[in-house]
C-alpha cells in the first residue's frame, strides 16, 4: 500500500516538471489539473483501504547506508491520506475551468502538483529527517502559489508574513524532534516512541509542537499568516491551505502527542482546551469584522481549528483519567471534524472563487443580488454556510454535537482543572457556533441577496462546467456525511483504536441509520429520519400552498421595508449587518470604536462614521518583535563597516567567550 501512495508522489513530481514545460502552453493548464486530480483520486482510495488494513512500511536507501528515508501507512497516515487527496482532487478538478482564468499560469502550475506530493510525504514520513524536509517543501510550495500574483502589496507582505511562520514553525519542530531523539540520535519514529521521553521533556516536546504545528493550522495567537495568505491565493489552492494544509498540521500534533509521547500530563490536556476554546470564539469574531469574502472564510478557517483542537483536548483529559469511551469519542468528533471542514470549506472557497471569477471582486460591499445571476453558485454556497454553521441534517452539525456529547460524557472529572475547563469550553462552543451562523447568514446574504451594489454584480453570469460539478459533488458529501454519519463514525474506528486502544461502538445497522456515540439512554440521533421529516414538510407545505391558496393575480408595490428609494444604498451592508456584534464584543476583543461627526446647524456637509478597531494579537505579540528586529537591525548594521583590526579584535573576544563557555560548562 504505502508502495502505492510512494508511485503517487513520484507522478506528483513528473507532473511538475511536465507543469514547468506546458506552463506557458494552452495544453498546460488542463494536462496538470487534470493529471492531478486523477492521481489524487488514486491516492484517496489507497488511503480509504488503508483504513481496513494492517500498517505498511517502507525504506528508500539514502547516500549513507545507515540512514534511510522511512515511510509507514498506518490508519492514522491512510486517514488523512484520504482528506488531502479528497481535497486535492476536488481543487485539481475545479483547477481545470478556474485555471483558464490565470493571470500567470507559469507561476502557479509547476508548484501546484508538488505542493501536493509534500502534503502526503507529510502524512507517510515515518522519520524525523522525511517529515522535516516534506514541511518544508510544504511550506516552499505553498508560499510560491500564495505570491504568484507578486503584483500586489498586499500579497508581498503575506507571502513575507508566511515565511517568516513557516520558518518559526519548521524551527520549533525541529527542536521538538531533536528532543525525542535523545542522546541516541535514533530519528525513526518507532525508535521514539519505543523510548518515552521523562515527564518534564514530554512538557518541552508539548510546548514545541503547539508552536510548531499549531502556527501552520493557525491556533491564535500563532494565526497572523492565516488571514494574510488565504486570499492572496488562487481560490482553489486557498481551499487546499485551508482545507488540507492546516488538517496536515492537526495530523503532525495528533502524530507527535498522541502516538509518540504516550500518554499526556492533566496540565497539557488544559493547555491544549484553553487554547481550542479561545481561538474558536476569537477566529468567528474576526470573520465577523471582514468585509473580504476570502479573508472571511481564512478566519472562520481559525474558529473550526479551535473546535477540532477542543476534541484533541477532550480527549487528553479523558486519556489522563483513564476514560477510553471518553477519549474514543472526543478524538472521533475531532477527526469526524477534519473531515467535515475539508468538505464545507472547500466548497465554501470554490464559491467564493467562482464569485471572484464572475465580477472580478471580494468585496462584499460590491455585491449583491447574485443569486438572479449564479442560480446554482448561491444555491451550493447555501450549503456550505449551513454546514459551517453546524445546522443539521449537514455534516457540520454531527462533528459539533459528538464533541458536546464528550463534554457532557463525564461532568464531574477529579481535576479541578477539568472541573473548570469542560464547561467553559462548551460555552465557548455554543458561542462560535451561534456567531458563525450569523456570520454565514452575513455571508450570503449580503453577498447573493438583495440588489447589486456594483456594475460587475449586475452583470455577473454563471461559471464554467468543471466549477460547478466540483461544488454540487462537495455540496453532496456535506448532505451525505450528514445523513449517513455512522458510515464515517465507523470508518474511524480503526483510528481511535491504534491510537488509544479504544472505539465507539459501531453504528451501522442501527435503526433509522441512527447514531449512539455512547448510549441510548444518554442521546441519539438520526440525520436520516430528521432529512426526511424537512423534506416531508417543506414538500406538504409547497402542496398546500399550490393547492389552497388563491390563484387571483394581485398587483401592487413591491415591499420596500421602509426605504421607498430603490438605491443600493438603502439595504443592508457587512458593515451594518456587523455592528451589533462589533459593539457588543469587538469593544472588548478589539478595541472597536464609532464615532460620528455631525454637521453643525445650518452645515449642508454630510455626516461622517468614522470606525476603528485594533488587533491586539498583533499590536501586543507580534508589533514589538518586529521593532526589536528592526533596532537589532540597524544596530547590527554597523559591523558591515568596520576596520580590519576592530574585526579582527571581535573575532578575538568570539574565541575567548567560547573558551570561557566551555570552561564554566565543564
Amino acid at each position: 500500500m504505502i508502495a502505492v501512495v510512494l508511485l503517487c508522489l513520484a507522478a506528483f513530481l513528473v507532473i511538475g516538471v511536465f507543469g514547468a514545460v506546458l506552463a506557458r502552453s494552452p495544453l498546460g493548464t488542463p494536462f496538470v489539473y487534470g493529471a492531478s486530480a486523477v492521481v489524487s483520486a488514486i491516492a484517496a482510495i489507497v488511503g480509504l483501504m488503508a483504513l481496513a488494513r494492517a500498517p505498511s512500511t517502507l525504506t528508500l536507501p539514502l547516500a549513507l547506508p545507515w540512514i534511510g528515508a522511512h515511510f509507514r501507512l498506518d490508519t492514522l497516515a491512510g486517514f488523512f491520506v484520504f482528506v488531502v487527496n479528497l481535497g486535492g482532487f476536488g481543487a485539481s478538478l475545479y483547477g481545470i475551468g478556474y485555471g483558464r482564468h490565470e493571470k500567470a499560469p507559469w507561476r502557479v502550475l509547476p508548484f501546484y502538483p508538488v505542493f501536493l506530493l509534500a502534503l502526503n510525504l507529510v502524512v507517510v514520513a515515518a522519520d524525523a529527517f522525511t517529515f522535516l524536509f516534506a514541511w518544508e517543501l510544504m511550506s516552499l510550495t505553498s508560499w510560491a502559489l500564495v505570491v504568484a500574483d507578486h503584483h500586489g502589496a498586499d500579497n508581498r507582505r503575506a507571502g513575507y508574513v508566511y515565511l517568516l511562520m513557516a520558518a518559526l514553525s519548521g524551527m520549533t519542530l525541529l527542536l521538538a524532534f531533536g528532543l525525542l531523539a535523545g542522546a541516541g540520535g535514533s530519528y525513526s519514529f518507532a525508535a521514539m516512541r519505543a523510548v518515552p521521553p521523562s515527564t518534564g521533556l514530554a512538557a518541552v516536546v508539548l510546548v514545541l509542537t503547539l508552536i510548531g504545528a499549531g502556527s501552520k493550522a493557525g491556533l491564535i495567537p500563532l494565526h497572523a499568516w492565516l488571514p494574510l495568505a488565504h486570499p492572496a491565493a488562487p481560490s482553489h489552492v486557498s481551499a487546499l491551505m485551508s482545507g488540507v494544509m492546516t488538517k496536515v498540521a492537526v495530523y503532525a500534533f495528533i502524530r507527535i502527542v498522541f502516538y509518540l509521547l504516550g500518554v499526556p500530563s492533566w496540565w497539557s490536556a488544559v493547555l491544549v482546551l484553553a487554547l481550542g476554546g479561545s481561538t474558536a470564539v476569537l477566529g468567528v469574531l474576526y470573520a465577523l469584522m471582514q468585509h473580504d469574502l476570502k479573508r472571511l472564510l481564512a478566519y472562520h478557517t481559525v474558529e473550526n481549528i479551535g473546535i477540532i483542537f477542543i476534541g484533541l483536548g477532550l480527549a487528553m483529559a479523558f486519556r489522563v483519567d483513564g476514560a477510553a469511551v471518553g477519549a474514543a469519542l472526543a478524538l472521533t468528533a475531532a477527526l469526524f471534524h477534519v473531515f467535515n471542514h475539508a468538505l464545507f470549506k472547500s466548497l465554501l472557497f470554490y464559491g467564493a472563487g467562482a464569485v471572484q471569477t464572475a465580477t472580478g471582486a471580494r468585496d462584499m460591499e460590491h455585491l449583491g443580488g447574485l443569486i438572479r445571476r449564479m442560480r446554482f453558485t448561491s444555491f451550493a454556497f447555501l450549503i456550505g454556510c449551513a454546514a459551517i454553521s453546524a445546522l443539521p441534517p449537514l455534516n457540520g452539525f454531527v462533528s459539533e454535537w459528538l464533541t458536546f456529547q464528550a463534554i457532557l460524557l463525564r461532568p464531574n472529572l477529579p481535576q479541578w482543572a477539568f472541573k473548570v475547563m469542560f464547561p467553559v469550553d462548551g460555552a465557548l462552543l455554543s458561542l462560535a457556533a451561534a456567531l458563525a451562523a450569523a456570520c454565514f447568514v452575513k455571508a450570503f446574504g449580503i453577498t447573493f441577496l438583495g440588489r447589486p451594489r456594483s456594475p460587475a454584480a449586475t452583470e455577473a453570469r454563471e461559471v464554467d462546467g468543471f466549477s460547478l460539478a466540483t461544488m454540487a459533488g462537495f455540496a453532496t458529501l456535506c448532505l451525505l456525511a450528514g445523513i449517513f454519519p455512522g458510515v464515517v463514525i465507523d470508518g474511524l474506528v480503526p483510528v481511535t483504536q491504534a491510537l488509544l486502544g479504544a472505539h465507539l461502538p459501531s453504528q451501522i445497522g442501527l435503526p433509522w441509520i441512527s447514531i449512539i456515540p455512547v448510549a441510548a439512554a444518554r442521546s441519539s440521533y438520526s440525520g436520516l429520519v430528521l432529512f426526511a421529516f424537512i423534506a416531508a414538510t417543506t414538500s406538504l407545505t409547497v402542496v398546500a400552498i399550490h393547492r389552497f391558496a388563491s390563484h387571483a393575480i394581485r398587483r401592487g408595490p413591491a415591499w420596500d421595508c421602509g426605504f421607498p428609494d430603490p438605491s443600493p444604498a438603502t439595504q443592508y451592508t457587512a458593515a451594518s449587518f456587523a455592528q451589533p456584534i462589533r459593539r457588543v464584543y469587538g469593544a472588548t476583543a478589539f478595541l472597536a470604536r464609532e464615532v460620528v461627526h455631525m454637521p453643525p446647524p445650518g452645515d449642508m456637509g454630510p455626516a461622517r462614521i468614522e470606525k476603528s478597531s485594533r488587533d491586539l494579537v498583533w499590536d501586543f505579540a507580534y508589533a514589538p518583535v518586529v521593532r526589536a528586529i528592526n533596532v537589532s537591525a540597524t544596530a547590527l548594521n554597523r559591523l558591515q563597516f568596520l576596520t580590519i583590526r576592530r574585526y579582527l579584535g571581535l573575532v578575538f573576544l568570539a574565541l575567548v567567550g567560547l573558551l570561557l563557555t566551555l570552561v564554566l560548562w565543564q
